[in-house]
């Protein structure tokens, strides 16, 4: 359906601008305008078209258009098609190549910018494989030391040492299971096999899943809650922007030291619903600000529990997923200090290009 849509906006661009290009030709005609600006102001029609569609077939048959409108409507004699004067058959030649050649340049233009896009991506997959091999190495480590020590019939532990080590042994594969489920959430959207569902979505009733689940796996941390108190309702993937939320409040607790208030706000904006994260700890270094978002195991302040510093992971699906909702994100260091999340949501759903 989309590629569709696209062949037809490139047929009416087309077409468009022929018959723009028809209609000032006509006009200089009529005029006392100087005649020669006629072909002039075709091939500047062909040099556009070639430029902005994609491919080779829409420019060539552009210049297919403003030979055949020029040689019938601009040429002696005029109303007649006439490719015998070697003066018309030299400017179809020349129309036509110059089609060509801005194609193949326009084209070459935009295969390197692909090109470009698709390093930045193996780039970024890098630095998450880079981060992953980090991450899961000390809690894998911990399970396997804990449950082989605990397995060792030599060992005798107390029931309060055994009770510490399960406990820990629980903590770290519901860190792993967390981690897991990120991993796939950006797997997914990066390659496109999942597509976003938007559903109208009750802001009340999303925060309060937010917070139900943050809670559980820190019930000692509060969240200062700011939402509108009147009804709100947003498009979009429920499940998918709870983690969001709930990765960047983690992130927050694992790596804001020195925090004391974390907070949760959120407000509308025109035509967009506006989500903060904010906290009073230690900020983000100004020199990772830019990578924060990359998924590189150094994007943010590593907190001294090693095993739980999964900030770049965390914070790269949040924005993976907010830019598969078509919405943006980005970090700050707050004036008074702290740091700042942010991210913008439409309220209508809008068609993704």
């Amino acid at each position: 359906m989309k590629k569709t849509l696209y062949i037809i906006r490139d047929i009416a661009i087309t077409v468009g601008i022929q018959l723009v290009c028809f209609m000032v030709c006509l006009w200089i005609q009529n005029s006392t305008v100087e005649n020669a600006l006629i072909p002039a102001v075709s091939i500047f029609g062909v040099f556009l078209t070639s430029v902005i569609t994609p491919g080779y077939l829409y420019g060539v048959a552009a210049a297919i258009l403003s030979v055949l409108e020029v040689n019938f409507a601009f040429t002696f004699p005029f109303f007649h098609f006439n490719f015998s004067i070697p003066e018309n058959m030299a400017s179809a030649v020349i129309i036509i190549l110059m089609a060509l050649i801005t194609c193949g340049f326009t084209t070459k233009i935009k295969y390197n910018k692909i090109l470009e896009a698709e390093r930045e991506k193996e780039k970024i997959r890098a630095d998450i494989f880079r981060a992953v091999s980090h991450d899961l190495r000390t809690p894998l480590t911990t399970i396997y030391g804990s449950s082989s020590a605990l397995l060792d019939p030599d060992n005798d532990f107390t029931k309060e040492q055994r009770t510490k080590m399960l406990q820990d042994i629980q903590q770290d594969a519901q860190w792993l299971f967390r981690m897991v489920e990120n991993l796939l959430s950006i797997t997914k959207l990066d390659s496109g096999k999942v597509k976003i569902i938007k559903t109208p979505t009750v802001l009340d009733e999303l925060i309060d899943s937010v917070i139900l689940k943050f809670h559980k796996r820190y019930p000692d941390q509060e969240v200062e809650i700011d939402i509108p108190d009147e009804f709100v309702v947003i498009p979009m993937d429920a499940i998918l922007i709870q983690q969001v939320l709930i990765n960047i409040l983690e992130n927050a607790v694992q790596h804001a030291k020195g925090m004391v208030h974390l907070g949760l706000k959120v407000f509308l904006v025109a035509d967009k619903a506006v989500f903060e994260v904010q906290d009073d700890g230690c900020g983000i270094p100004e020199e990772k600000l830019k990578s924060v978002f990359y998924g590189s195991h150094e994007a943010y302040e590593v907190s001294s529990d090693c095993k739980r510093s999964n900030a770049g992971i965390g914070l790269a699906v949040c924005a993976t997923i907010i830019k598969a909702h078509g919405g943006k994100i980005k970090a700050e260091n707050k004036k008074n200090g702290g740091a700042l999340f942010r991210f913008y949501l439409d309220m209508e759903e809008k068609e993704q290009a």
